[in-house]
């Protein structure tokens, strides 16, 4: 039996080698760590900021689990609860010329925060066709106190909740081939369901999304790179300047504590740290009321998207591969409907699409994180929201869910919850 409980996502992959588990464990050790600030005399832990939104990967992914937004209305900062920012551009969308890509509500000592996000909530109610009533919450944003003027009027702004954080290396190990058979962009056989590949230009070529609610990092180191920059103000040979504006004078201004402040040693230890991170096992597989939910899931056409299993490819890791994995998800970008976009497009994501966001392991969320908040805001209060707020190319597979009995509805919710 994995290691369960509240530490069911802190467990390394099981075949690692002698080597490997001791590089994974002075990963954890990086992930853990709180950075400060400035140029200080901890010249292997400083660098934070000026602006920043966390002062360690911990902050956001306790336990190497998921954030949550605050449940009534309130205003930050709101630790794991980010806010991505960008105008239209020419050649398609560009940072905020003030704010930059992501709105920072903490700094250096000496600086003053960019702004403070506010969230207030709605509820919103309706019916199963059975008769059972239930409520939404949709949440509207807001900044106060914006530090360096206004925000641009064409702004775009879009949530984000830090996601759990297990697995990620498997995911990096689904051959690109496998994409590229569940992808259907023109929706050629007539399902409705038009997944499609999120192509980005890297410093490695031009490789597809997987990583990010819009899939907008190819591997786990860009998105570990993209977490030192974005929400801690730390730079990296990836990212070796920070988010600072030309407006912002306090940031440009501030001293650098190394170039670039994340050595390629921390950084690699902190990849191969996430890339390693164990899935926990199912604990009910086997149940009827959860085989029954299993059958109502693939039926009600949850799993055209939600793809349960693959088989790994090539990985940085060796002990990743030729894998059969069960993460459910495609990793393919797909329109989502009006409720739940942000309006705001990343790379060739519009701002209804997002990537399908693995399933395995949400059921212990509650245990890990203390919390029942799904989807790339935290709006959902639980899994039964989460799959009443799909609309898009999944409105049909929501209906179908909708149509079932309760006790039907139950037991597919009982499924998801032990995958």
């Amino acid at each position: 039996m994995l290691l369960l409980g509240s530490n069911a996502f802190i467990r390394e992959a099981t075949n690692l080698s002698f080597d490997e588990l001791v590089i994974h464990m002075g990963g954890n050790g990086f992930f853990n760590m709180g950075w400060v600030e400035g140029v200080a005399s901890t010249d292997a832990r400083d660098g934070l900021g000026p602006f920043f939104n966390a002062r360690s990967c911990n902050s956001c992914h306790k336990k190497d689990g998921r954030a949550r937004p605050p449940s009534v209305d309130a205003e930050g900062p709101f630790g794991g609860l980010l806010f991505r920012l960008s105008v239209p551009g020419p050649d398609g969308p560009m940072p905020d010329p003030i704010y930059g890509g992501q709105l920072q509500d903490l700094a250096s000592y000496g600086v003053t925060p960019e702004g403070i996000p506010v969230v207030k909530w709605t509820e919103e109610f309706g019916v199963y066709p059975d008769g059972t009533e239930y409520s939404l919450v949709r949440p509207s944003y807001s900044f106060k106190d914006l530090a360096y003027g206004p925000m641009a009027d064409d702004v775009m702004i879009s949530p984000r909740i830090a996601p759990h954080v297990v697995g990620l290396g498997l995911l990096e190990a689904i051959p690109l081939e496998r994409m590229q058979e569940l992808a259907d962009p023109d929706d050629e056989d007539g399902d409705g369901v038009s997944g499609r590949i999120q192509w980005l230009e890297t410093h490695e070529g031009t490789l597809p999304g997987r990583f990010g609610w819009k899939a907008d990092s190819a591997t786990v180191e860009t998105q570990v790179a993209d977490a030192f920059k974005g929400d801690m103000g730390l730079t990296s040979w990836i990212h070796p300047k920070d988010d600072c504006t030309e407006t912002q004078v306090v940031c440009l201004e501030e001293p650098d504590a190394g170039k670039p402040e994340v050595t390629d040693h921390v950084l690699g230890r902190v990849t191969f740290y996430t890339q390693t991170i164990a899935v926990p096992i199912r604990r009910a597989a086997s149940d009827p009321d959860v085989l029954h939910g299993k059958q109502l899931f693939n039926e009600s056409g949850c799993a055209t998207c939600h793809t349960p299993s693959h088989i790994t490819g090539s990985s940085p890791v060796a002990a990743l591969e030729n894998q059969l994995i069960w993460p459910y998800t495609d990793l393919l970008l797909h329109d989502m409907g009006p409720d739940l976009a942000d309006g705001r497009p990343v790379a060739e994501a519009n701002g209804q699409e997002w990537k399908t966001p693995p399933l395995w392991s949400l059921g212990l969320i509650p245990v890990v994180s203390g919390h029942t908040r799904y989807l790339h805001d935290g709006r959902a209060r639980n899994l039964e929201e989460a799959i009443l707020w799909h609309g898009g190319e999944a409105e049909n597979a929501r209906n179908a869910f909708m149509a079932l009995t309760k006790n039907e509805r139950e037991h597919v919710l009982k499924f998801v919850a032990d995958l």
